[in-house]
């Protein structure tokens, strides 16, 4: 090839092996003009699928890299190259009858090659995505560690463990799989794994798994280190669907302003580079809006998506809120239904708020009890707070145990968990079952939801929480507002601004901007102009 293709080529696997895509690009482009063969333009294969991942240039590349491995008689480039493009067609763009007709061609040349390596690697791909049982995947995937710690291949082998962590996850095996993917990643920090790709790889299934688990505080730990690897090696931004994962641990933990710009971005990337994977990002996007009371914009964001397993929980939420009872139902039971794949917990719990909501105690019990045995099997943090949760709500409904000792349980859990939702909504529910013995007790309760609520910015928990303040506090006339609050109103109708109000009030600035958004909230109001123009209204109707 000569000296100067040869250097070209040196450089772009040092810039890829630094997670520099565009110096590797630019490398191995220049490599081709000088001498198009199938090393050059598997290179820069490589290099463009490092850029945007799923990308049609970078498959497109990959079979022009293949042709010219089979003319120049390399069995084994041409594997290579007929497994990433087996992995474009099925991970990126959803044809999985393409994925089965290269992955096929992948295992035909394996045959020819016969390199224990390359076989540990056709066994990952097809863990991930053939049509195996849960065990045969398994299989596969421990196959692929064996093979690549017996071949001393740290790429091989922590992919492979991060493959088989995020698959016991889904099984919720969450005390297994968790650690393998702890440990996969503290591989890459460590610099034990040195292709760029299988390292961004590795912090997407850990996310994901975080995502999965709502385990907040492993994500935040994490992406912290990430980002520490990411400066010091120069690595590119994580992938468009490692990101949509990072916006559902970011909207599980109530941090919504965060979330959405994560999630927006995530599905730009996915647009312009993986079409097929934009449901990842749609659903998550439907998730914040639901907890936003963004309601037409979530379905919206479904449609075309109703049938795809990921969305059955949103979709489900979705009908609820809407008090399309039946409907949510349906959905959730079709769900859990389907041949075990992990993550019912989430499923299980809405259930029973459906179920409650349908009148159905004899139901709402037994799916309680479903997700109270999940949670003896996988203690997590979010699986104990929601089957405290269920029993607590079940107790009051039916008058029948301690409905006070299960929510105190449920908001520790869900307090260690960092979910910040569903600790609101216990405190709200613990409200309602304190208000008739212990008001002021409930009182607090509420109010403390209620603040959350209005930090979170979420309307419709603001309306159901303001409306239990009110009946325990006293409301002025019919509309929920306390007379603290009516009282902020009538200084907004004269145009005091927050440090007026707080001043006027003797209260602290704090307090009177949270008394604004809250009388925001519950009148349904977009500002403090139409706030005024509703204390003139209230006036005149005196």
């Amino acid at each position: 090839m000569g000296a100067a293709v040869d250097t070209l080529i040196g450089q772009g696997r040092a810039a890829l092996q630094a997670g520099d895509a565009a110096t590797a690009r630019a490398a191995f482009q220049a490599a081709v003009a000088e001498h198009e063969c199938g090393e050059t333009l598997a290179g820069l294969a490589e290099a463009l699928h490092m850029e945007s991942n799923y990308s049609r240039p970078s498959r497109d590349m990959y079979e022009r890299a293949y042709t010219a491995y089979r003319k120049e008689g390399d069995a084994v480039g041409a594997y290579r190259c007929a497994r990433m493009i087996a992995f474009h067609h099925g991970g990126g763009q959803g044809d999985w009858a393409l994925f089965h007709g290269w992955l096929q061609r992948a295992a035909t040349l394996l045959q020819e090659i016969g390199g224990e390596l390359e076989r540990g690697r056709l066994e990952l791909i097809r863990g991930q995505y053939g049509d195996a049982s849960v065990e045969q995947r398994e299989a596969h995937f421990r196959e692929a560690i064996a093979i690549g710690r017996s071949q001393r291949d740290p790429n091989l082998e922590f992919q492979a463990l991060a493959y088989l962590g995020m698959h016991l996850v889904a099984q919720d095996r969450v005390d297994e799989g968790m650690p393998m993917l702890d440990e996969a990643l503290t591989a890459v920090c460590a610099g034990e794994v040195t292709d760029a790709t299988v390292s961004d790889e590795i912090m997407c299934f850990l996310l994901g798994a975080c995502e999965r688990t709502y385990d907040i505080a492993r994500a935040d730990q994490w992406m912290r280190a990430v980002d520490e690897l990411a400066e010091r090696l120069h690595m590119r931004s994580m992938a468009a669907l490692c990101r949509s994962h990072y916006g559902g641990v970011l909207t599980a933990a109530g941090r919504w302003v965060e979330a959405e710009r994560v999630l927006l971005a995530a599905a730009q990337g996915l647009r312009d580079h993986a079409q097929a994977l934009t449901v990842h990002t749609a659903w998550r996007l439907a998730e914040l809006r639901l907890h936003q009371g963004r309601l037409d914009e979530a379905r919206e964001l479904l449609a075309g998506y109703e049938e795809i397993p990921d969305v059955a929980h949103t979709l489900a939420s979705l009908h609820l809120a809407r008090g399309e009872i039946a409907l949510a139902r349906d959905r959730l039971e079709r769900a859990l239904g389907q041949p075990a794949n992990g993550g019912y917990g989430r499923l299980l719990a809405l259930l029973v708020d459906v179920q409650l909501a349908d009148g159905d105690i004899t139901g709402a019990t037994a799916t309680a009890e479903r997700l109270e045995a999940m949670a003896r099997a996988t203690p997590t943090d979010y699986l104990c707070a929601h089957a405290a949760l269920a029993r607590g709500k079940i107790c009051l409904a039916t008058s029948n145990g301690d409905a006070r000792a299960c929510l105190a349980d449920a908001l520790t859990a869900f307090s260690r968990a960092g979910l910040q939702i569903d600790l609101a909504r216990t405190r709200l529910t613990l409200a309602r079952a304190l208000a008739n013995d212990r008001p002021q007790v409930a009182l607090t309760e509420a109010s403390a939801a209620l603040d959350a609520f209005t930090r979170l910015q979420a309307p419709r928990d603001i309306q159901a929480a303001a409306a239990v303040v009110g009946s325990l506090k006293g409301t002025d006339r019919d509309d929920g507002l306390t007379r603290r609050e009516v009282e902020v109103l009538e200084l907004l109708a004269q145009g005091l601004s927050n440090p007026e109000i707080a001043d006027r009030l003797y209260i602290s600035r704090k307090t009177a901007e949270h008394h604004v958004s809250r009388i925001l909230a519950k009148l349904g109001l977009r500002s403090r102009a139409e706030a005024a123009a509703h204390a003139a209204r209230r006036l005149a109707a005196k």
